[in-house]
C-alpha cells in the first residue's frame, strides 16, 4: 500500500540585432589578486569549479602539478592553519587555511605537510589512535603562515585519479565554496563556451517519465540556432536543457560552464550561476542535470529550469521556474546566453510553438510519488518512506519482487537507480527465518555500483537500514569474515631491509567497521589511502629488536578476524 502525506505546517532563425538582455545576476565583487597561485608549477588547471561529476559538482579547481607528485604547495595568502583532514577517499590529506579577509583556502590530495604540522598531526593521530582524522578549530597562533610559505607537497591521495592539487576558496563563516576563477588568477581565457545540443522536455509530465527531444545546433553569424528551424511541439508546456563545455586559452580540456540565462520573447525568465555552493547543496547537481538520461548512457544535459524538488541553489527565477507555458500556440522567440567566468558568451536563438496538447498519457496504475510530500510504501515484507525533500520530480513508483544475489536473500527492485534521491531514506525488510539476526546485511545495487549496510534487527523479524539511492535491494545473512593478506611481509621474518609493512584487506561488502594494528600491545599508525591497502612506514615507533604485530579487522556485519605476526628489526 502506498500513501502520500502533505508536510504539515526560429526554430525560425530571425536576423535581428542581438537585443540588450536584462542581467539576471549581478557581477561578483570578489577580491582580485589577493590569492597567489597555490603550487610551484606551471600555471594550469585540469578541471574547473562546477564541472559535473557523479552525484555532485566539482567544488574547486584541479591545479596542475606538472604531472608529478611532491611539488611544493604554498599558502595562497597570509593566515593560519585552521583545520586538517585525513581520510581514505575524498580529500585524502587536506589543509584548511583561514585568512583575515573572511575567506578560507583548502588544499587537498596532499602528501606530507610541512615538518612542524606533520609532527603535530602524527602526535594527534597517536593520541586519538586513529589514522583517519579531522581536526577542527586549531588555535590561530599554533600554525600561522605567510603568503607564499611552503605548507605541504602535492600528491595523489584520497579520491584522486592522478597527481594534482584540489584547491578551494570558501566563505569562512558560511562554508559556502566560491568559484576560484572569479578571483583574478592569471589564466587567460578568451574562448566562449561551446554548446553541442539542445534538449526539449514536455513539462506536462515528469522529466523522469520521458525521453527529451534532442536537437543539433548550427552556428550562423556567431549565433547558434536549432535544426530544424521551427520547433513545433505537441505540448502546451516546455522546458529546455543544454549540453555545453568551456575551455580556456591554450588548453584542450573540456571544462564546465559557469552560467546560462533563459529569455522568452526578450523577457528574462530564469538563469543559473555555478558559484557559492555548500557541500550540503552539491548533491542538487542531480536536479540540475537529466540524471535518468545520464545514468542510462546518455550525455550530460543541464536544465534551464528548476525542477519542483530543487528548493534552492544555483537558479534565480525572474518570471517562473523555466517551464514555459506555450498554450497560446504563438511563436515564442527563445534566447539562451551561456557564459564562462571571464564573461565570454555564447548565444542560442530559436523559436518554439505549441502544436496543441499531446495525446493523454497511458493509464499508470502505480502510485505517484511527488516532491514536497512524504511518500510511504508498506506491505507485509517491505516498508520504506521518502521524505518531502527526497525527490526532485514526480514518478509513478513501482516495486517488484526479484531474485537476490545471495542464497536465502529477500530482494526487490525499488523502481530504479536512474531516479535520484537527495538524502538517505529509511528501509525495512522482513526475514523471520534467519539463523543469525546479528549478521544480517542489506545490499543495494544498480548497474556496476554496489552499496552495503548493516541491517539492524527490529521486533517481528524486521531489519532496518538506509541508503541514498534507489534500485535493487536485498536482505541476506553474511557470516564470512574479512581476509588479511600481507604484502611482502610474513610471520617470523627479519624485516631489517623493509621500509614498510602493508596488508590488503578484502571483504565482500567493502565496508569495514574497524581496522586496528597493535605493535607489542600499543596502537600503531597504518595509513589507508583509497581504502584497500593498509600501510605502516617504519619510524621511531618500531625500534630495532623483536616485535609482535597484531591486526584486528571487523566488517559492517560484525564478522571479525585477528592475525598475529612476529618479526625482528
Amino acid at each position: 500500500m502506498i500513501k502520500a502525506f502533505r508536510k504539515a505546517t526560429t526554430v525560425l532563425f530571425f536576423i535581428l540585432p542581438l537585443f540588450i538582455s536584462a542581467q539576471i545576476f549581478q557581477p561578483k565583487n570578489y577580491p582580485q589578486g589577493y590569492f597567489a597561485w597555490p603550487v610551484k608549477a606551471k600555471i594550469g588547471i585540469a578541471a574547473n569549479f562546477g564541472e559535473l561529476r557523479p552525484n555532485h559538482y566539482h567544488m574547486g579547481i584541479d591545479v596542475r602539478t606538472d604531472q608529478k607528485e611532491n611539488v611544493p604547495v604554498i599558502a595562497s595568502a597570509d593566515g593560519y592553519v585552521a583545520k586538517v583532514k585525513i581520510e581514505p577517499y575524498g580529500f585524502g590529506r587536506c589543509i584548511y587555511i583561514n585568512h583575515p579577509n573572511g575567506l578560507t583556502t583548502l588544499y587537498a590530495h596532499l602528501n606530507d605537510f610541512y615538518p612542524a604540522l606533520e609532527a603535530y598531526i602524527k602526535q594527534e593521530q597517536y593520541k586519538a589512535e586513529s589514522w583517519k582524522l579531522f581536526i577542527e578549530n586549531i588555535p590561530a597562533n599554533l600554525f600561522p603562515v605567510k603568503k607564499g610559505q611552503l605548507i605541504a607537497y602535492s600528491g595523489n591521495t584520497g579520491g584522486s585519479q592522478g597527481p594534482h592539487l584540489h584547491f578551494e576558496i570558501r566563505d569562512t563563516q558560511t562554508d559556502k565554496v566560491l568559484n576560484p576563477l572569479l578571483f583574478g588568477f592569471p589564466i587567460p581565457d578568451n574562448i566562449p563556451p561551446v554548446v553541442m545540443r539542445l534538449a526539449v522536455y514536455d513539462r506536462t509530465k515528469s522529466t523522469y517519465e520521458q525521453t527529451p527531444r534532442m536537437y543539433p545546433l548550427k552556428k550562423v553569424k556567431g549565433v547558434y540556432t536549432t535544426v530544424p528551424a521551427v520547433l513545433s511541439l505537441p505540448t502546451d508546456k516546455v522546458s529546455f536543457a543544454i549540453t555545453a563545455v568551456d575551455r580556456y586559452t591554450g588548453s584542450t580540456n573540456q571544462n564546465g560552464i559557469y552560467a546560462a540565462d533563459l529569455y522568452d520573447n526578450g523577457e528574462p525568465v530564469v538563469g543559473f550561476q555555478i558559484d557559492s555552493i555548500s557541500y550540503d547543496e552539491t548533491r542538487y547537481m542531480n536536479a540540475h542535470v537529466d540524471f535518468k538520461l545520464k545514468t542510462n548512457g546518455g550525455p550530460w544535459v543541464q536544465h534551464l529550469s528548476r525542477l519542483p524538488g530543487y528548493t534552492n541553489g544555483i537558479y534565480k527565477e525572474v518570471n517562473g521556474d523555466g517551464a514555459l507555458d506555450i498554450s497560446d500556440q504563438e511563436p515564442h522567440n527563445i534566447k539562451v546566453v551561456v557564459k564562462d567566468t571571464e564573461d565570454n558568451q555564447t548565444v542560442i536563438e530559436f523559436t518554439v510553438k505549441s502544436a496543441g496538447p499531446g495525446a493523454a498519457p497511458p493509464n499508470n496504475e502505480a502510485e505517484l510519488f511527488k516532491p514536497g510530500f512524504v511518500n510511504v510504501y508498506e506491505d507485509n515484507n517491505l516498508s520504506f518512506f521518502l521524505g518531502e525533500n527526497q525527490l526532485y520530480d514526480s514518478v509513478h513508483f513501482n516495486v517488484l519482487k526479484i531474485a537476490g544475489t545471495h542464497m536465502g536473500a529477500v530482494a526487490y527492485k525499488m523502481h530504479g537507480g536512474d531516479v535520484p534521491l537527495h538524502t538517505f531514506y529509511s528501509l525495512r525488510m522482513k526475514n523471520s527465518t534467519t539463523t543469525n539476526p546479528d549478521r544480517m546485511v542489506m545490499k543495494r545495487w544498480w548497474g556496476s555500483k554496489d552499496d552495503y549496510a548493516k541491517a539492524e534487527k527490529e521486533p517481528g523479524g524486521w531489519f532496518k537500514s538506509s541508503f541514498k539511492a534507489l534500485g535493487n535491494v536485498e536482505l541476506y545473512l553474511d557470516e564470512t569474515p574479512p581476509t588479511i593478506t600481507p604484502v611482502g611481509f610474513k610471520d617470523g621474518m627479519n624485516a631489517a631491509k623493509l621500509n614498510r609493512i602493508a596488508f590488503v584487506i578484502r571483504d565482500e561488502t567493502d565496508e569495514l567497521k574497524n581496522f586496528r594494528a597493535e605493535l607489542d600491545g600499543k596502537w600503531l599508525r597504518f595509513s589507508n589511502d583509497k581504502g584497500k591497502t593498509f600501510i605502516y612506514k617504519f619510524d621511531e615507533h618500531c625500534p630495532p629488536g623483536a616485535h609482535e604485530l597484531k591486526i584486528y579487522v571487523e566488517d559492517c556485519a560484525g564478522n571479525k578476524v585477528e592475525r598475529s605476526y612476529k618479526f625482528t628489526r
